[in-house]
């Protein structure tokens, strides 16, 4: 087994400083631009990598080219356009940020918030970052040999804006102006106090506008997008593959950004229908890497032949990213559960140990918190302090209890009733109008407290399937000890998302990623526009202003200690608004692969992230 330690302490700190975590102290340190062009831009001080960098420290320039990987994803796609709200995209294409579609700059996963240029060759930004500015590559060549422009970057930027996914609208709407201001250089200017806006204008798709014209962009279809990155989409086969082939005249190549990345000449998504299916594929040689999520399965189900001969070992990759997280939301846009002892009781019901006894021997670590696993976290159990208190303290009468004073969850029972936990909730219940008559609880309305859990029989991105629906009965059969009814139902992922994408549920699965960078991205999470705009990851309809507003400060913070103070009063609003009933996490990502392929001994700081697998992986005998 191919374990990868944690860096020392020291090695971690020196990392978050160079990025701009809150255990570095960089205050002091100088903004990344004073209106000079630049090879890089951070949130925070300097870029770590100087001009005329060879590569990223967690890239092999040595790793030999060529060769075949082939993942596994889960369900299907019916189109090849994934910027845009409507359809199933294949979200390859999405995740593996610059792969098919470069931006102008490329996200190192080793600092956080720093961004190193790709399309662009250079970046500037005023001290006050109110506007950004950048400098096209002239070199620079879409897949099928035409130039990138100007005139591609405008019109990219303007239909993302309009057109494109949620994901991408609020950004845009706070662009007061975009110009060309040279042959090869773009200006946007902010309408709004935002130093974030600076990078974020650095990492939006670059398409070809000619591709596009006479069609509806926002329509999803199989015409597959041309791109600038290193692979071209050779072949779309929905509900049983994807194929990326490597461009031999890819424009970029050459980039001491891309040294070491994109090694392999294929790569190959091969579609399942579960993931039983997916992990039978794995053991009989048809797909070559597994992402396990469940230890114990980690632990006991690799003795199949080809883990015994050798042809299979099993990696741990550790990351010092954020928890984010994972587990059954609840939508506050019906009624059951607009109140928040309601959410608290359920979050009581759910005996989080004995699940995690149950289902991995006690293995798995619960999240405490949306930003647990990292500097950004706040403290459970503990009041607000300093800075932290201070942000807080203006919004006191709008907070839930728990915000300033300290906030835990439950801790559990080994048993599968949990009876202090269930007094705690039918409590709850009781102050929130709801009793228990003749084994139902019901309300003055006679109204059954009666809901459902909704689930996607595909899994998701951090959980399977069948955790997931596991978890769903336990927690089912215990509310069911307090007279409350909740059914688990299973949806195929196209019914799953497009009930997600409007909110049409009561209760479902979530889990959400969340970096060491958070930013804009946070109101598309869990700002009040996600209450009624389709497809944002607001699942819970969080409309809070006072949680705006600490966002607000976050993107506009001078300085980490600051920006950090920021991201933990975020951390307290969303722990202690009872959104998410957590599940649990792990800190070191599981997978199996051929033992011809190989990834860089230096791990980043991300870990196992978008941008990781398989962009740094090589096979071992492609030069044979």
């Amino acid at each position: 087994m191919r374990i990868f330690k944690k860096p020392n302490e020291s090695a971690i700190r020196s990392m978050f400083t160079v990025g701009f975590l809150a255990c570095a102290a960089v205050a002091a340190m100088p903004l990344t631009s004073l209106g000079e062009p630049a090879h890089g831009i951070a949130m925070y001080g300097e870029p770590a990598l100087p001009e005329g960098f060879s590569h990223l420290p967690y890239a092999n320039p040595d790793a030999p080219a060529g060769g075949t990987i082939r993942l596994a994803e889960s369900g299907s796609y019916d189109s090849l356009n994934p910027w845009v709200l409507r359809g199933n995209p294949a979200w390859p294409i999405f995740t593996m940020p610059g792969v098919v579609a470069e931006s102008l700059m490329l996200r190192s996963l080793d600092e956080p918030f720093t961004l190193y240029g790709l399309l662009a060759e250079t970046v500037e930004t005023d001290p006050d970052r109110n506007w950004v500015e950048f400098t096209l590559r002239p070199e620079a060549r879409f897949s099928d040999g035409t130039p990138v422009t100007i005139e591609d970057v405008m019109w990219s930027y303007e239909t993302l804006g309009t057109q494109g996914h949620p994901r991408y609208r609020g950004a845009w709407s706070k662009v007061e102006k975009m110009e060309q201001t040279g042959e090869n250089s773009i200006r946007f200017t902010f309408n709004v106090r935002d130093r974030e806006l600076a990078l974020l204008m650095g990492m939006r798709p670059v398409l070809k506008k000619a591709q596009w014209e006479g069609k509806d962009f926002a329509t999803p279809g199989m015409e597959p997008p041309i791109g600038s990155g290193p692979y071209i989409i050779e072949r779309a086969d929905p509900g049983r593959s994807l194929t990326l082939r490597k461009n031999p005249d890819w424009w970029g190549k050459d980039l001491p950004v891309n040294q070491g990345l994109h090694n392999l000449d294929t790569v190959i998504y091969e579609y399942f229908g579960d993931n039983n299916a997916m992990f039978e594929a794995f053991k009989a040689g048809d797909i070559d890497v597994w992402r396990e999520l469940d230890i114990t399965s980690w632990q006991n189900e690799f003795d199949f032949q080809r883990a015994v001969s050798g042809e299979i070992v099993q990696s741990e990759i550790p990351n010092n990213r954020p928890s984010g997280i994972m587990g059954l939301v609840m939508n506050t846009r019906e009624p059951l559960f607009a109140d928040w002892r309601v959410r608290q009781a359920m979050i009581e019901a759910f005996n989080w140990k004995f699940i995690n006894d149950t289902l991995s021997g006690g293995q798995e670590k619960r999240i405490t918190s949306y930003f647990a696993n990292s500097s950004l976290a706040m403290q459970p159990g503990a009041p607000a302090e300093g800075r932290v208190r201070e942000l807080l303290e203006p919004y006191a009468d709008q907070l839930l209890p728990g915000a300033l004073d300290g906030y835990a969850l439950p801790e559990g029972s080994e048993q599968p009733v949990d009876r202090r936990s269930m007094r705690r909730a039918i409590g709850l219940l009781e102050d929130a109008g709801w009793t228990v008559k003749d084994g139902v609880m019901t309300n003055a309305d006679g109204q059954t407290f009666t809901f459902d859990i909704l689930l996607n029989q595909s899994g998701s991105a951090m959980s399977t399937a069948s955790e997931m629906q596991q978890m769903a009965d336990i927690f089912v059969q215990a509310l069911g000890n307090m007279g409350i009814q909740a059914r688990v139902t299973m949806l195929d992922s196209a019914q799953y998302i497009e009930r997600t994408n409007s909110y049409n549920f009561d209760m479902t699965w979530y889990d959400r990623a969340l970096s060491l960078s958070p930013g804009n991205e946070q109101l598309l999470y869990w700002g009040s526009g996600g209450v009624t705009a389709p497809g944002t990851r607001n699942f819970m309809g969080i409309a809070s202003p006072p949680l705006e507003a600490i966002i607000f400060e976050m993107v506009n913070a001078k300085g980490p200690e600051n920006f950090t103070a920021a991201v933990r009063a975020l951390d307290r609003m969303l722990t202690t608004g009872r959104y998410v009933i957590p599940a649990g996490y792990s800190p070191v990502s599981l997978l199996a692969h051929e033992a011809t392929l190989k990834f860089p001994d230096t791990i980043p700081v991300y870990g196992d992230y978008p941008g990781f697998l398989p962009e740094t992986w090589w096979r071992e005998d492609a030069a044979q």
